[in-house]
């Protein structure tokens, strides 16, 4: 049965809360850090280490991407009952944090560490880390995006404490994903393209380190307002989950532009090296990605205060799915053009962080309310399975497109390319993610949470009160 209107559930009564304090936001934002990072440099660099480095033809690649991710499909959802369940003095969430995080940084240097030949050996290596390190990664994930639902009943409150992730999420994507590219090309300028692999695989694994201690560090003193945990089984709390009508809308669309993303990551190599004749394009492509992310955030985070989520979302949204359409202007080799139409894909991707990860405590809030059991970790561990899915069939579905185009892999990276593979680089990095986020419209449209009664008013404050819960005690 779908969830009551919003308006008339549990949820919508006004419940006193204090706002988070500012240690509580910063320390939560940090583990963003290693999100960020392992959510877009293995969609950034592991296909083209595949076709480029390793000589994987461009059909294999994609599927040896797909693959460790897909597994995260079925093992994130376990991963949120058993967070859900979890009893520590530390919290529920975090002794998660620092196990599985401390084991994904290690796991992701090892990656780039293996051997480079026979080609079927290097690709083993490869696949088996990459799953070693996306399993490690869902016992980080699930439990770090399932924690806002517990930190705050607020409504806005959950707003604000994305908009501080988000501003993170946005600073550590453009940090490594426009500097691990910097790494690699320099070492291997000094020594070879595989040492420089290796050496910007100990890099990132530093920079999720940070990340990892950081959360787990920052949010020692948040509150916990979790309640029982569920009962039943596994397959009983996902078949619960899987109908709540919001939920489902919400995570469709953010799977499928999540994938449309992803392709666009997976290409950014491609098109700086085989359309765009500029010194350092890859890194300067993706700075304008990204960098828009950092001016925007709070402006988004302002229209949802004015105008709500959803049409927070939509608005984004379509900036995502036009500024990916204009990126097609790259096959005319012009940098700076291609360079304009990132940032436009950058305005949306910023809001399209902000909403969905501040909705998704709603949503997960809102069943808690009304059932009195706690599935926060059952609705992160699916959608975050969403999201790995959305990530890793975009890489996928760009290598199959490269495939289609005859991409011509190497073991250095000089092939020359047929006309048909160039025009097959433009299109994945274009049209096909501008399809991608234009189908998920359809399934936003359908998200109705996004009610005024769901928003619980935040406390009124004294002028000499401060910041920290704790201190205006």
């Amino acid at each position: 049965m779908d969830p009551e209107p919003a308006g008339v559930t549990p949820s919508a009564a006004p419940t006193p809360v204090e706002p988070l304090s500012p240690t509580v936001r910063r320390g939560y934002a940090l583990g963003s850090v290693a999100t960020g990072t392992f959510g877009t440099v293995p969609g950034l660099l592991l296909l083209p280490y595949l076709t480029d480095t390793l000589g994987v033809a461009a059909g294999l690649a994609a599927v040896l991407v797909f693959l460790p991710k897909a597994w995260d499909v079925l093992l994130n959802p376990v991963a949120g009952r058993i967070s859900d369940r979890s009893v520590s003095p530390r919290g529920r969430r975090r002794p998660f944090l620092l196990r599985a995080g401390t084991a994904l940084a290690l796991t992701f240097a090892l990656i780039f560490a293996g051997p480079s030949a026979p080609v079927w050996l290097a690709a083993g290596w490869v696949v088996v880390l990459f799953l070693a390190c996306a399993s490690a990664y869902a016992f980080f994930q699930v439990p770090y995006v399932a924690m806002p639902a517990e930190m705050t009943l607020d409504y806005g409150e959950r707003t604000r404490l994305m908009t501080w992730r988000v501003a993170v999420l946005a600073l550590a994507i453009l940090l490594s994903g426009a500097t691990a590219p910097l790494v690699v090309n320099a070492v291997a300028d000094a020594w070879s393209r595989l040492a420089g692999y290796r050496v910007m695989g100990v890099y990132i694994g530093l920079v999720l380190l940070v990340g990892v201690i950081g959360a787990y560090r920052g949010t020692r003193d948040a509150p916990d307002h979790g309640v029982a945990s569920p009962s039943g089984t596994t397959r009983e709390q996902l078949r619960l989950v899987a109908q709540s009508r919001d939920f489902r809308a919400l995570l469709t669309t953010f799977v499928l532009q999540a994938a449309g993303v992803g392709a666009m990551l997976a290409g950014v190599a491609y098109v700086a090296s085989n359309l765009l004749d500029a010194g350092g394009a890859d890194s300067i492509l993706f700075v304008a990605f990204v960098a828009p992310a950092l001016v925007v955030t709070p402006l988004w985070e302002r229209f949802a205060r004015t105008r709500g989520k959803r049409a927070g979302y939509l608005a984004a949204t379509a900036f995502l799915g036009v500024g990916a359409a204009c990126t097609f202007v790259a096959i005319s080799g012009s940098a700076p053009a291609a360079y304009a139409a990132a940032a436009i894909v950058g305005i949306g991707y910023a809001g399209a962080q902000v909403f969905p990860m501040a909705m998704l405590p709603d949503v997960a809030a809102d069943d808690a309310a009304r059932t009195g059991q706690n599935r926060t970790g059952v609705f992160t561990g699916v959608w975050t399975a969403g999201e790995t899915l959305g990530l890793a069939l975009g890489p996928g579905i760009f290598g199959l497109v490269l495939a289609l185009g005859g991409y011509v892999s190497s073991r250095d990276g000089t092939a020359e390319q047929p006309d048909s593979a160039i025009t097959a680089i433009a299109v994945g990095f274009s049209f096909v993610p501008a399809a991608l986020i234009a189908l998920s419209v359809v399934w936003l449209l359908r998200y109705r949470l996004d009610d005024r009664a769901l928003r619980v008013p935040a406390p009124r404050r004294t002028p000499d009160q401060t910041d920290d819960p704790k201190e205006s005690r």
